[in-house]
Order: C-alpha cells, then sequence, then structure tokens
C-alpha cells in the first residue's frame, strides 16, 4: 500500500505527455519522481521544512514528558541559533524554529497581525498550560473542572487532559497541520506574491539561479511549499507517506479511506507537474496545479477534523459506560483540525474555507460556552459542525467519518 505513490507515478509521464492535450501543445512532461536536475546536478531543496518537521516532532513529543518546564517546552518551540533545546544536535545548530512560521504566510498574514499575534497566543497558551496545569495533576485524576489523567476503557493507554477535558498536546500537533504546514505551503510558498516576487518570473525565464546555488529562486520557492508535506521522507522524490505525525500521514489516511482514495496521487502529481511547468517557463499550467493542491490539503484537514469529531460523538452516544479518554482523545484531534480550518484556501481566491472569526466561533462552542469545556459538549453540536464543514467543502458526514 505505501508504493503506491511511486507506483502511479511511473506511468503518469505517458498520461501527461499522451492524453492531457494542454500540457502535450506545451511540451511539459509529469515526470516520475520529484526529481529535476540543471548541468547534471539536482535543484531540488528543502532542508529548511524538514528541520522544523524535526523541531515540531520533538516538541510534541515533549508535551508528554513531565518533566520538561514550561520554559523548556517554549524555548523548542520558540528555538535560538545554538541553544540546546533538542536531542537531535543538528536541530540545535539551526538558526530555524516552528514559532516564527506559524500564521506566518505572505497572503493571509503579512499585513493581518492581529490575527497572527492572537494564532501565536494560542499556541504559547497551550505550551504553557501543559506544564503549569497538566503536568502538575499528571497523577491526579481528571474530570469536571480538574486536569489530571483518565486511561481509556479496556486498554492500558493513558490519556492526559487540561481542566476542560483538553488534550493539550493533540491541540498543538493537529494546530500546527494547519498552522505551520498547511499555511506556509498553501498560502505563502504556493502564492503569487511568493513565487512572482521581485524579478523571480525574469531570472526564471533567464535560468539565471541564486548565487553559489543550482536553483532559480521560484524553483525553489515551488520545493519549499513540497518539503512541507514530504519533508521528512526517507526518499522525498518517490514519497511513500506516514513518514512524520503531521500532514503527510493524515493525508495517507484520508487516502485510505474509499471515499476519498486518490487523494494523495492527486496532490503528488500536481506538485510535480507544477515544478516541471515551472522548468519549462509555463505558468499557467503552474498555476493550475497550485489550485490543485490548495483544494485537496484543505480537503485533508477538513475530513479529518469532521471525522473525529463523529468519533467522539460515537463515544458519547454509546450505551453503558462512556469511555471519556477516548472520547476526549477524539475531540482533541478534531478541535485541532477545526483550528486549522483557518489556514486552509479556497482554490481562486484569497480567502480560507473557514475565517479566523468562524473557526473561534467553533473553538467557543467546543470549549468556552460550557463551563466545563467538553465535559459539557453535545452530540448535537459535534454533529452540527460536522454539517457545517462538510457541506464547505462538498463531502458528506457520513464519508468522513469513516
Amino acid at each position: 500500500m505505501k508504493k503506491f505513490l511511486s507506483m502511479a507515478a511511473a506511468a503518469v509521464v505517458l498520461f501527461v505527455s499522451c492524453s492531457d492535450d494542454d500540457n502535450e501543445s506545451n511540451n511539459i512532461q509529469n515526470p516520475a519522481t520529484y526529481s529535476f536536475t540543471r548541468n547534471g546536478e539536482s535543484t531540488v531543496s528543502f532542508g529548511g521544512q524538514t528541520t522544523r518537521i524535526a523541531m515540531a516532532t520533538e516538541l510534541v513529543s515533549a508535551l508528554s514528558v513531565s518533566t520538561n518546564t514550561k520554559e523548556d517546552l517554549l524555548a523548542m518551540f520558540n528555538h535560538q541559533l545554538g541553544e540546546p533545546d533538542f536531542t537531535d544536535v543538528n536541530l540545535n545548530t539551526s538558526d530555524k524554529n516552528v514559532r516564527s512560521k506559524v500564521a506566518a504566510s505572505a497572503d493571509f498574514f503579512a499585513t493581518n497581525t492581529t490575527d497572527a499575534i492572537a494564532i501565536k497566543a494560542d499556541f504559547d497558551s497551550w505550551i504553557s498550560e501543559q506544564a503549569d496545569n497538566v503536568f502538575v495533576n499528571w497523577n491526579v485524576s481528571a474530570g469536571a473542572g480538574v486536569a489530571g489523567n483518565m486511561q481509556q476503557l479496556g486498554s492500558t493507554t493513558v490519556r492526559y487532559f487540561n481542566a476542560k477535558g483538553l488534550e493539550l498536546n493533540q491541540a498543538v500537533a493537529k494546530g500546527l497541520i494547519g498552522g505551520l504546514m498547511a499555511d506556509q505551503m498553501l498560502n505563502n510558498y504556493l502564492s503569487d506574491a511568493v513565487l512572482d516576487a521581485g524579478a523571480n518570473v525574469t531570472n526564471n525565464d533567464s535560468d539565471v539561479v541564486e548565487e553559489g546555488k543550482s536553483y532559480t529562486t521560484m524553483e525553489h520557492k515551488w520545493d519549499e511549499a513540497y518539503g512541507y508535506l514530504y519533508g521528512a521522507e526517507e526518499n522525498p522524490a518517490s514519497p511513500v507517506l506516514d513518514a512524520d505525525r503531521f500532514l503527510n500521514t493524515y493525508l495517507r489516511q484520508v487516502n485510505d479511506d474509499a471515499n476519498f482514495a486518490g487523494i494523495a496521487d492527486e496532490v503528488y502529481q500536481a506538485l510535480k507537474l507544477g515544478r516541471a511547468a515551472i522548468v519549462a517557463k509555463n505558468y499557467t499550467v503552474r498555476d493550475a496545479q497550485v489550485a490543485v493542491v490548495r483544494e485537496n490539503i484543505s480537503k485533508v484537514i477538513a475530513v479529518r477534523a469532521v471525522h473525529y469529531l463523529q468519533g467522539a460523538k460515537s463515544d458519547l452516544e454509546a450505551e453503558g459506560t462512556v469511555d471519556y479518554a477516548h472520547a476526549f482523545h477524539e475531540l482533541s484531534e478534531g478541535f485541532g483540525f477545526v483550528y486549522s480550518l483557518q489556514f486552509t484556501r479556497k482554490p481562486g481566491t484569497d480567502v480560507p474555507y473557514f475565517t479566523h472569526e468562524e473557526v473561534n466561533a467553533y473553538v467557543d462552542a467546543l470549549l468556552n460556552d460550557n463551563t466545563n469545556g467538553f465535559w459539557d459538549v453535545t452530540p448535537e453540536t459535534l454533529d452540527t459542525i460536522s454539517a457545517e464543514i462538510a457541506a464547505a467543502f462538498g463531502f458528506t458526514v457520513e464519508a468522513a467519518a469513516n
């Protein structure tokens, strides 16, 4: 199953060059893999994205280690060059960090600093609360209004929640799928404001590469978008998915649902063809692939939001003893994906499928409108939110609930 991307790609050169009249007329062939060279040297580079995925991975893991301090966790989120924040020494020597790229896309947040500041503050508060309230109650039984632990029924798995039932490590992990990966991919590196900035078009047309590099700036920006999806892959040119705990693995999970089968390959083919179009200096074809990527990556976030909300609903409605630990785990994952909806992108527009204000209304409905948060949330609320998300993306609640 994991080899479906590379196997499907093998046949795509023939399909694109022989069956797609638009691409054929422009002499653009979709390569079998995401491999591009100039003068025998690879032009593909996205090391910064691989680094940030690795940093985010360590941060999320650290949120489950109760001996970490708030200062430890926040330092990992906002890493500074040379600080020993990570177990991977290569990350410590990097000048990159996660926080600076959260809610930082050119299209959505270059001028909208109010929302960007508020979103960064949300992540800061989730990370801080994990240390201040959850870690100190690590051995306390969780309950309505009480942070602590709960064991899943019939399992040895123990979950840790804040006083409202939110699993904060899940809020951070799933929130980063939108706030870091999707926002940078869809609204930054694939945006006209970044791809076509300054002399990028002229330089790409003339094959003017960046100083000391093998790639043009436009090629590199496209690669950086690619890196936020495939940057943790062992062989990023031929991805197999399940390579990280963020966008990459959830693209696989949505693709594994028969209702959305093929979505992973559709994204991969679009990213390859768009990069080939840049090499061919065909920006019409390039932009058409941007629309494909935006639509499908946005859909992944929406499908998983509905999937987890409906999973929690099933737990809450189960006969007999309710497994609150599993229900709240599902709700927490759903919460993170709902939060990530504000970073999605409607193809052909400059807006997300759900605005910052609309997402905050959902956050309030799930957590803040009820004194005890998830402990008081109703199946009706979960159905209402699920239905609105599904309708916006054109799929059914039932399709995503599998």
